[in-house]
């Protein structure tokens, strides 16, 4: 890495951002300050109507919040991290042997976002792996650390029981049936993306991951520490807090398809830090990786006509792998009219 002429290191010219694109200074150190975000209880269910409504409005304004008592013990959770930390203290050449460039490969490691295309690195180390139904996958997943498949197994597991619930709530919080998507559910993809973000010598010149926002149904992410960054109503970076317990739910562009534009899939981006390294371990999930999703019958009318174009997990692959996704959002190829345009 080369260094000033003090000895201090300094980002690599790959990884260095153009000057607006970096995120703003005030974000770091001790003057940074996360913002106000939805928390919502899973547990406070004696009240479903006030349940609804929390979920509704989260969803429309922003399409995030934040769960707690939501029901994953706390030593499954630490047990998801404690393994990613010891996958990410591996020796280069034991990752290495899972390395892929191939975005269809259903185990690999890889470093940036596609180093292969992108022209701007981004500081973070990832290993993604399907996950659901984990009997199909788990015989997959790295073998070393010796703990990895059953810590990170359970983790999947409980996350992809808690996704159905919270589909549940969403499906309600839209006036439709919350259970018309169970054998969808069922049949759906879960992909586990496990990132490290290492401490960067200038996090002021780089991101571990650039805007965009995700393309399944919905997201739920663990972060070890804060870096987890949003684009609020005001379009301004908010910071996400590190709430204790908490797990992070944000929507994905099937979600906003499938709600014909009612709810909004989130922009989000990881800033890194010069003081830590940052874990998060996110749960992607979407419906069946055939099958073609486009608005949901029940919420188009001659008042809201059909916003959206169709598309499947195979068109996004070839798009994610054809594309810089700085450059452009997968979801602005499916719009169909300037209305859809509204809840960018």
């Amino acid at each position: 890495m080369a260094a000033n002429e003090d000895g201090s290191p300094l980002v690599p010219e790959r990884y260095v951002l153009p000057p607006s694109q970096r995120p703003n200074p005030r974000h770091f150190g001790p003057d940074a300050s996360p913002a106000t975000l939805p928390v919502i209880d899973l547990a406070q269910c004696s009240d479903q109507s006030q349940l609804l409504h929390q979920v509704r409005k989260a969803c429309n304004d922003i399409g995030f919040f934040q769960v707690v008592n939501h029901g994953i013990p706390e030593a499954v959770v630490e047990g998801a991290l404690n393994c990613a930390t010891d996958f990410f203290n591996l020796p280069a050449e034991e990752k290495m042997q899972i390395m892929s460039d191939d975005v269809r490969e259903p185990v690999r490691y890889g470093t940036s976002l596609n180093h292969v295309i992108d022209k701007i690195h981004f500081w973070r180390d990832f290993i993604k792996h399907y996950s659901h139904p984990i009997s199909d996958w788990i015989d997959l997943w790295p073998s070393n650390p010796p703990s990895y498949k059953e810590k990170m197994g359970a983790y999947a597991t409980a996350v992809q029981a808690l996704q159905v619930r919270i589909m549940h709530i969403i499906l309600e919080s839209l006036g439709l049936d919350p259970n018309r998507l169970d054998s969808e559910l069922e049949h759906g993809s879960q992909v586990m993306a496990v990132n490290c973000y290492p401490a960067c010598p200038q996090p002021e010149l780089a991101l571990g991951m650039p805007p965009h926002s995700d393309y399944g149904s919905l997201t739920i992410l663990l972060q070890s520490n804060p870096g987890l960054q949003i684009i609020d109503q005001e379009n301004n970076w908010v910071s996400v807090p590190l709430n204790n317990g908490a797990l992070i739910v944000h929507l994905g562009d099937q979600m906003e398809v499938m709600s014909n534009g009612a709810y909004k899939s989130v922009v989000h981006r990881a800033i890194v830090s010069s003081a830590t390294r940052r874990l998060s371990i996110a749960s992607l999930h979407s419906l069946g990786l055939q099958r073609r999703i486009g608005p949901m019958q029940d919420l188009v009318d001659e008042d809201h006509p059909a916003s959206y174009g169709e598309f499947s997990f195979g068109d996004f692959l070839e798009f994610l792998s054809r594309n810089d996704i700085t450059k452009g959002r997968f979801i602005d190829t499916l719009r169909t009219n300037n209305k859809a345009k509204e809840h960018q």
